[in-house]
């Protein structure tokens, strides 16, 4: 939206004649170019482009007309975005008026159910003076130095805070190439990922708080780590108020959640695989009276003893998996980075998660032994290797903020150990992010199920996580070989 003022006085007076002038005197049409007229698209540098006109693509007649609105449009300034839930912008058609009227894309279709168009407006509005707050606050070589400390594995769990620095960064570099300061501010609140538009009050701001400040970086990656700690990060504390739980009542019933809320343990056979077991071929015998007999010289070698092949696992899943029949981990004694994945029991149930499916996963802090898993140490099958469930056709962008794993699904495991409904703040979707305090007691009341089907349960090797070194063995073309992987990439 713009500060377009005078476009319907500028409108009429395109047309020289009075008579033709009175014509195009329309209610309708007045309507149109006073809501939707002012409407501008901006560039990637600040630079705005009228939405509406365009004088190439109108009839001789109106060229004038159109010629004088982009020219005021271009000239205004941008006040904030523009929401609408019409599928419609304008009125096409009335009795035999034809009039000026646009059908807007359904992505450019405002389908927020929680706020309408115009209190997500408002709210967009807001967000734009916090962000600026936030970019005068923290200085481009402030957002430098966090982005150094979060790239290069310094601090504890990094990765849910790097997205939000980048964001904020790119921003900083924007701001300081463009012509349209302001302008850049605005195209980046109008999609940015939940939660970014609120740096000051988010973990990103409390990092560059202390940058600020000049503290050591062992004081900094103490504060971190003790923010950043799985059961504090993001979880309420406290038992919800009694108007916390009013509010999420109402929301869940407006967004029709409720079905969501049953949780239970995921079976493999609705995992996504990277990787699964392939049957190897029998070997095949030459038929007849003495075919079983093994002739001179086809004896198979005794298998030879070859040292772990060391490897990162990013090499591991390119260039061995391919080819691999069959695979092993071997587990160890003591607490090992278990994960279980989790969906709805109800298979229909609305989305509850910032992605679109209804899968999601929880760990054990400190992790957990084989045996809670009905595994024994040594080596253990694999069932299937897949990624993290928030990375599932995922774009590489929208969601790496929750890190990325390669899950090795185990062969037979089953959690013995009764977990709560495993709903988490950080992997809800936007709308209920007033209510997770609500959403948080709700699970840990609550019981997950499918403890005796759910076989969806492996070993956790995340990106930064500490799952490492593990030896794997692999077993292909008759062949077996041992990797031991020591890193990530």
């Amino acid at each position: 939206m713009t500060d377009a003022e005078g476009l319907w006085e500028s409108y009429l007076d395109a047309f020289p004649d009075a008579e033709d002038r009175q014509y195009h005197n329309c209610h309708a049409c007045r309507q149109f170019i006073q809501r939707f007229g002012g409407l501008v698209v901006i560039d990637e540098v600040g630079r705005t482009t009228p939405a509406i006109w365009n004088e190439d693509d109108a009839d001789e007649h109106y060229k004038p007309a159109i010629t004088a609105l982009r020219k005021l449009v271009s000239r205004a300034k941008v006040t904030g975005p523009f929401m609408s839930s019409d599928k419609k912008w304008g009125t096409p058609v009335t009795g035999d008026w034809h009039h000026l009227a646009v059908t807007p894309p359904a992505s450019m279709v405002y389908a927020g159910r929680t706020l309408t168009a115009g209190q997500a407006m408002a709210e967009k509005r807001e967000d734009f003076k916090t962000v600026m707050h936030a970019l005068n606050e923290f200085t481009q070589p402030m957002v430098e130095q966090a982005l150094t400390l979060l790239t290069s594995d310094a601090l504890y769990r990094s990765e849910k805070v790097l997205g939000q620095a980048q964001w904020l960064y790119a921003l900083h570099v924007a701001k300081a190439a463009g012509h349209e300061k302001k302008n850049l501010v605005w195209r980046a609140i109008a999609s940015a990922p939940a939660g970014f538009c609120h740096p000051r009050s988010s973990m990103i701001g409390t990092l560059l708080e202390d940058i600020a400040a000049g503290m050591e970086f062992s004081e900094v990656s103490r504060r971190f780590s003790a923010k950043m700690h799985p059961l504090a990060y993001q979880r309420p504390q406290a038992a919800p108020k009694a108007g916390a739980i009013a509010q999420a009542e109402k929301l869940f019933e407006q967004l029709g959640l409720a079905p969501a809320l049953d949780r239970r343990i995921a079976r493999l056979d609705e995992v996504p695989k990277v990787w699964a077991p392939k049957e190897a071929e029998a070997p095949k015998t030459a038929g007849g009276l003495f075919g079983h007999l093994t002739p001179k010289g086809a004896q198979p070698l005794p298998a030879m003893e070859i040292p772990a092949s060391l490897m990162t696992l990013q090499k591991f899943v390119q260039t061995v998996i391919p080819g691999a029949e069959k695979i092993e981990v071997q587990l160890g004694d003591g607490n090992l980075p278990f994960l279980v994945m989790t969906t709805a029991v109800n298979a229909d149930a609305p989305r509850l998660l910032h992605w679109e499916h209804p899968f999601s996963w929880y760990v054990w802090h400190g992790g957990a032994p084989a045996r809670q898993y009905g595994l024994s140490t040594g080596w253990a099958k694999l069932a299937a290797i897949t990624r993290l469930p928030a990375r599932w056709d995922d774009d590489g962008e929208r969601f790496k903020h929750h890190g990325d794993s390669v899950i090795l699904l185990l062969d037979g495991a089953r959690e013995t150990r009764h977990a709560s409904l495993a709903l988490f703040p950080e992997h809800m979707r936007g709308e209920i992010h007033g209510v997770h305090s609500v959403i948080e007691a709700h699970s840990r009341s609550g019981q997950m199920q499918g403890l005796e089907d759910g076989s969806a349960i492996g070993i956790d090797m995340r990106q930064n996580g500490g799952g490492y070194p593990v030896l794997l063995r692999v077993t292909g073309a008759g062949r077996s070989q041992t990797y031991k992987i020591d890193r990530w990439d």
